[in-house]
């Protein structure tokens, strides 16, 4: 539709990894009918309708009829393709509503035709995968490149042990946690891996017991990688998954190359674990509820390299013996550790110490971009309020974006338009908070104000939970 150089330039891109944009495939019938050229004429005969039903298909969504699967086309598409995603395969193949059996023979046969077509593989997702697409001719060759792959437990752990034999460079390694005890082929996967950079794990069940615990052997494999692995997550569905285990925490200390580690759960460190966790190139850090304390000596640990510490603060007045000394510590230790941070959520008191201290980290991170804030102990909620945006005013750096509040402070109509006022020679700003309030008529107004003035590039209200979990700008 642009030229033929645009389309020669463009079309080896967009079919590097056609899987990966953000549409819905179920509803284009372009890429299955790409896939469907290639594919032998006695597959053909299963996607093609009888003549009575071609009214119908014509008026439908994706499905195929014989001329479409016989034309032919303008570039060797599949020739370009470097990757395979099962769930959107699976999401095409259905969409032509063929019998199960006619499915599994269709799947079969475009996995083995992307085996065979495909130069190498750099990107496979294989989640509920049935098909043991290592065992297909050309599929040595192909797997031997992989660099990134995505799967799940639910997979037969012999699925694993074929992978492990080809694919020993993956890079990027996804796992979804669908069973409640260990899934040994997914570990002897891990195990076999020689230049791991990338890990992360995530429960996707309803179960709240396990048979076994699914997560030691994991961790234990994912030592062989130790000095190499650059970023660790995991996400567990149940909360205190790890009091009862001490494996996580021997294991952290071994990962010295970590760039990025998030945790979303409690893991109770002592003091000589806290101080084995050196990590001088990490530039992400979150672990859920770990106590202001235990984050200080991580981020005093640390090369001056963070860039992002998101910590969750929820029931945090049970927490502590001496709230106040604990979180001058930590944001001490953040402005003093820590020159180049970008993203950060902060909990402190609104003692004037504490303000004091808040207001030398602001001038000193320059580079912060979002800032989620709470403040406890609150007397006068506006006026902490006032002298909260006072403050921001005065020292907040040029590259703040976004402003996330929760509970315990406001601010009233007055001083919000003079803030306003006041940063409108500096970038538009976002800001979340969990207060209703600024849902009432007045403030509505107000806001809606200098958004079309471009103070104020989004003002939101939402649950506490949201506002912590939401994407950052």
């Amino acid at each position: 539709m642009v030229n033929r150089f645009w389309c020669e330039t463009t079309i080896p891109t967009l079919w590097k990894n056609p899987w990966r944009y953000n549409i819905n495939y179920s509803n284009k019938n372009s890429l299955y009918s790409v896939i469907a050229f290639y594919l032998p004429d006695d597959i053909k005969k299963l996607l093609i309708r009888p003549r009575n039903d071609i009214k119908k298909l014509l008026t439908s969504n994706g499905i195929l009829t014989s001329p479409i699967l016989h034309q032919s086309l303008l570039y060797d598409y599949l020739s370009f393709c470097r990757s395979f995603d099962v769930e959107v395969l699976n999401s095409i193949i259905s969409m032509g509503l063929l019998d199960l059996y006619s499915q599994f023979l269709l799947r079969q046969e475009i996995y083995n035709l992307l085996m065979r077509k495909c130069p190498e593989l750099k990107y496979l997702n294989i989640k509920s995968i049935k098909h043991q697409i290592f065992y297909f001719p050309e599929a040595k060759a192909r797997l031997e490149s992989l660099c990134e792959l995505k799967c799940d437990t639910s997979i037969d752990p012999s699925y694993f042990y074929g992978l492990a034999r080809i694919c020993q460079y993956i890079q990027r390694l996804i796992i979804i946690n669908k069973k409640i005890n260990v899934n040994y082929g997914a570990v002897k996967l891990i195990e076999n891996q020689k230049n791991l950079k990338y890990f992360e794990l995530k429960d996707d069940f309803d179960d709240k017991e396990f048979i076994e615990d699914p997560y030691e052997e994991i961790l234990l494999a994912l030592e062989n990688n130790a000095d190499v692995l650059n970023h660790l997550i995991i996400s567990p569905q149940s909360i205190s998954l790890y009091y009862e285990h001490t494996i996580i925490q021997v294991v952290l200390a071994e990962f010295h190359k970590l760039k990025t580690l998030i945790i979303n759960d409690h893991i109770p460190f002592s003091k000589k674990q806290l101080n084995m966790l050196v990590y001088h190139e990490l530039e992400i850090f979150n672990i859920d509820f770990i106590s202001l304390n235990d984050a200080s000596i991580i981020i005093e640990n640390s090369g001056g390299n963070l860039k992002e510490i998101l910590l969750r603060y929820y029931d945090y007045e049970y927490w502590y013996d001496d709230f106040d000394k604990d979180s001058l510590n930590f944001i001490r230790k953040v402005y003093i550790n820590c020159p180049v941070i970008e993203y950060l959520s902060l909990l402190l008191s609104s003692t004037t110490e504490h303000f004091i201290e808040f207001e030398k980290l602001l001038k000193t991170c320059q580079n912060l971009r979002s800032l989620l804030l709470i403040i406890s102990d609150v007397d006068d909620k506006k006026e902490i309020g006032e002298e909260l945006l006072n403050l921001l005013i005065r020292s907040a750096p040029t590259n703040l974006r976004e402003i996330r509040f929760l509970n315990d402070f406001q601010f009233s109509l007055n001083n919000l338009e003079e803030f306003f006022k006041n940063w409108k020679d500096r970038p538009a700003l976002s800001i979340l908070t969990s207060d209703p309030l600024y849902k009432e008529k007045d403030y509505v107004k107000l806001i809606n104000k200098y958004k079309n003035n471009g103070v104020i590039k989004d003002f939101k209200c939402y649950s506490v939970r949201k506002i912590y979990y939401n994407s950052f700008d």
